[in-house]
């Protein structure tokens, strides 16, 4: 999203990771990951986490999902502002109900694509380039020296690191589907640019002007109703225009976040 000052709030940065290390043998050999209280409480400070389309069915009945104004990545809303999210208690437990994305389930691991010669910045899989590497963050919490799913089990990778791989694979898999997903609505402009207001009271309690907070992407209702009928029977039978309901059908869901966000703003006062 677009803050109301008209700064951006970008994913220029990698969401949750904090001190990225390949994985290897000779520096992790005796790492693994142990069971910790509030696992997720990582999340804290994210209100915005990338989705795949893939999940759309599952996160719109949980939090509306947007897409961001820059990149174009589909985002699930779990808050209205960095620092805030809404499906986090206070000591970091997460809401047992909210579908969790796998953006975030892959932690702490991370594939990165590392450029030949090094001459440019490695940056997250999924986009073209030379070698994956697979990176952990070793600065995560449930990182352990007497692990109880060890990262190797004598000098080949364990079960369970093997296991974090594919998924990290199959992520990749859904990121590039999720690409072709934007790309498509790109070629048929059915993106609009939406604004982010939150209703306001004046003091004797009559409306005031909604306070904008911010700006995002969504798929326009009046442009896909004036698509030819032969472009949209094609996405239909692409699969693509189940995918637009559910993000539609998510967007009625912003009250919910406003109303978790009310009870939180004491504390933790928009801006």
């Amino acid at each position: 999203m677009t803050t109301g000052a008209g700064d951006q709030q970008t994913l220029g940065k990698i969401l949750f990771y904090r001190q990225l290390e390949p994985l290897s043998y000779e520096k992790h050999k005796k790492l693994g990951v142990s069971q910790v209280a509030n696992p997720f409480s990582f999340l804290a400070d994210t209100h915005l986490v990338p989705l795949t389309v893939d999940e759309f069915g599952l996160a719109a009945v949980c939090y509306p999902i947007i897409f961001d104004t820059q990149s174009k990545t589909p985002l699930a809303v779990m808050g209205l502002r960095p620092g805030m999210n809404v499906f986090l208690g206070a000591d970091g437990s997460l809401d047992p109900e909210v579908y969790l994305p796998a953006f975030a389930r892959r932690y702490p691991f991370l594939p990165i694509i590392a450029p030949e010669g090094g001459a440019q910045q490695a940056r997250p899989a999924g986009q073209d380039g030379d070698r994956v590497l697979v990176c952990i963050d070793r600065a995560a919490k449930m990182l352990s020296q007497t692990p109880e799913q060890p990262f190797f089990e004598g000098e080949k990778p364990s079960r369970y690191t093997q296991e974090a791989i594919q998924f990290c694979r199959e992520f990749d898999m859904l990121g590039r589907r999720t690409q072709e997903f934007v790309k498509l609505m790109d070629q048929h402009n059915l993106f609009e640019l939406t604004p982010l207001a939150l209703p306001r009271a004046k003091s004797d309690g009559t409306p005031d002007e909604p306070q904008k907070i911010g700006e995002y992407l969504r798929i326009s209702e009046q442009k896909l109703n004036a698509l030819p009928k032969d472009t949209y029977l094609e996405l239909r039978d692409r699969g693509v225009t189940a995918v637009m309901h559910a993000h539609l059908l998510s967007l009625a869901l912003w009250p919910k976040i406003l109303s978790r966000a009310a009870r939180i703003q004491a504390s933790t006062p928009l801006r």
